[in-house]
């Protein structure tokens, strides 16, 4: 089965669209409004830093290999399923223990 290139980057920016929007729905509102009601909040502000960087890696490395492909095969979105499973069962498994 070939694909296009264009709709699987299209895929691809969806995919990383949702992960950062989860991302970010794991920040909370402060309890107050001085900045020491911020300070609890900063290991998970840093957290979000640090993983939106290294997708923002992923992204930009993932359209670096996309511009190189002149054709896409049935592997690689299967391939891709099985990574967007990855984070997701980390994902929930990560709120179970939490």
């Amino acid at each position: 089965m070939n694909m296009g290139k264009n709709r699987l980057e299209a895929f691809s920016d969806g995919v990383i669209a949702i992960i950062i929007t989860i991302m970010v729905l794991e920040m909370k509102v402060p309890h107050g409004d001085g900045l020491g009601a911020l300070a609890p909040l900063a290991p998970v502000f840093v957290s979000y830093v640090l993983s939106f960087v290294y997708v923002g890696i992923y992204w930009n490395n993932h359209h670096h290999m996309l511009h190189t492909c002149s054709r896409v095969t049935g592997g690689h979105p299967l391939g891709k399923r099985a990574s967007a499973f990855l984070v997701v069962a980390v994902s929930i498994r990560h709120r179970l223990d939490g």
